[in-house]
């Protein structure tokens, strides 16, 4: 499923790939069925390529991983969440325009 910079997170890998990051890490918590998670996903994937190196961008399926979904209490999708050394910093519901997403990762992450 990656795409350009986009990463796969999965109930298995979140704790090394997301929580023990060096880097920031945004998540997207998404499903097929999501028509809004549909339209963010080219604006995620745009602004992946746009931070690499900076931050790490990727997604979680919630219908394949709810355990992920569960612990986070995921319960509208898309919703995003902003970690940074293993902790949520920010979070978002809902569609975002591109320019406000990349607003709210540069008032988040400082980059």
């Amino acid at each position: 499923m990656a795409h350009g910079a986009l990463m796969e997170f999965t109930d298995s890998n979140f704790s090394s790939e997301v929580l023990q990051s060096g880097l920031p890490v945004i998540v997207d918590f998404w499903a097929e069925w999501c028509g809004p998670c549909k339209m963010l996903t080219p604006i995620f994937e745009a602004l992946s390529v746009e931070f690499e190196g900076k931050i790490r961008m990727g997604k979680v399926n919630v219908d394949n991983n709810p355990q992920t979904a569960a612990q986070y209490g995921i319960v509208s999708i898309p919703s995003l969440l902003f970690f940074d050394k293993g902790k949520v910093v920010e979070q978002h519901t809902g569609l975002l325009a591109q320019a406000a997403l990349k607003t709210k990762i540069n008032n988040a992450f400082n980059v």
